[in-house]
């Protein structure tokens, strides 16, 4: 689990669809493939990252681009990521409107003993309506909140699974009749649990059943507030809770190369992709704001917050959002996924771990 490790944790979040999170046609291509990510996540183990995470998309947005339309399935993904690598930790996404949870469990527990005890599952209540309606599993009956209500009732069920030899559950979702699920995780208690949002009812299921929230927000000011709601709610539950920030990074030798690099993506803004990814969102209103922010951020060219500069002032900016948003672990996205990250792992991350006294020991 997560809190085996001490320390500030930094991971990937891998390129697992086309596009990547810049939406410009001047940033490196990313078509999404299976070498694109083996190659990847073996430099982020080499380089001393102490996780990767891939995402889960099952339809991309309208237009020329055809942005996240070719996606590589998660758990599959991260089974054979976890045979090329043998230190870093591999964590999926699932979908809890999609996948049965006792299905994901004997999943999982099968990655958890591929990878010798260092899978991870992100857990996602479901954002974008026309993934979910193309393939007829969409709930029009289950509003934002509810669907929260159903991943939690899901979370169970798989926790019971993974720690009961027989399992009875009769919830408003799930049903469990001396259900059986065998191996159990090699991870004690299970395998690290990480969940996404910002609304409270999102950090709330967090707060209850996971091991880490993903933390965002415009700011550092919005982002350390979210990290420490989910702190204050998981003190209400009797529990501890990692927060966990992700960022696009733009490296350059000096900070005017950098920039250089950020205007250059701007101006190759892919508009046509935007408005996709405008009209997708919109079929599912989101409570906390989440897709409106998304679009927002895209409009600039990043569907991320993204830092850019040279060594130093990445170390320091990222010294600084640590701090302030009293966060447990950043998750980095790269224009390059190899370039990039090589130079992030010789001039960034060694300083960064000394300033934030990380011992760098996985």
């Amino acid at each position: 689990m997560l809190e085996q490790h001490q320390g500030v944790q930094f991971g990937i979040f891998l390129p697992i669809a086309n596009g990547g999170w810049i939406v410009s046609r001047n940033a490196p291509a990313i078509d999404g493939s299976f070498e694109l990510n083996r190659k990847a996540i073996v430099l982020a183990e080499t380089i001393g990252l102490d996780f990767a995470l891939s995402m889960m998309k099952w339809r991309g947005f309208d237009g020329p681009t055809s942005h996240w339309g070719t996606c590589l399935e998660s758990m599959m993904l991260m089974s054979a990521l976890s045979q090329v690598t043998s230190k870093i930790k591999v964590w999926c996404t699932v979908h809890t409107l999609l996948h049965n949870p006792a299905v994901v469990a004997k999943m999982v527990a099968t990655l958890d003993h591929a990878s010798n005890g260092r899978a991870g599952l992100n857990i996602v209540a479901g954002a974008y309506r026309d993934e979910f309606a193309q393939m007829g599993q969409w709930r029009e009956d289950l509003d934002h909140d509810q669907r929260y209500e159903l991943a939690g009732e899901w979370i169970e069920v798989v926790k019971r699974l993974w720690t009961e030899p027989r399992s009875n559950f009769q919830g408003r979702f799930f049903d469990l009749t001396d259900c059986l699920s065998d191996p159990k995780p090699v991870s004690q208690p299970w395998p690290t649990l990480v969940c996404a949002g910002i609304s409270d009812v999102g950090l709330r299921l967090a707060a209850q059943h996971a091991d880490a929230a993903f933390v965002f927000g415009q700011d550092d000011t919005e982002v350390g507030t979210t990290s420490r709601r989910a702190k204050a709610f998981a003190t209400q539950c009797g529990r501890k809770i990692k927060t966990i920030t992700y960022c696009t990074v733009i490296p350059g030798e000096t900070d005017r190369e950098a920039d250089a690099r950020v205007t250059a993506y701007r101006e190759g803004i892919a508009s046509e992709t935007v408005a996709g990814m405008s009209a997708a969102y919109s079929h599912t209103p989101r409570r906390d704001g989440q897709a409106n922010t998304l679009v927002l951020r895209a409009r600039q060219g990043f569907m991320t917050p993204m830092i850019a500069g040279s060594p130093e002032t990445l170390r320091r900016k990222l010294v600084e959002t640590v701090r302030s948003a009293e966060l447990d672990g950043v998750m980095f996205i790269f224009p390059d996924f190899i370039e990039d990250q090589k130079f992030f792992g010789e001039r960034v991350l060694p300083g960064l771990r000394d300033e934030l006294g990380r011992s760098g020991d996985n």
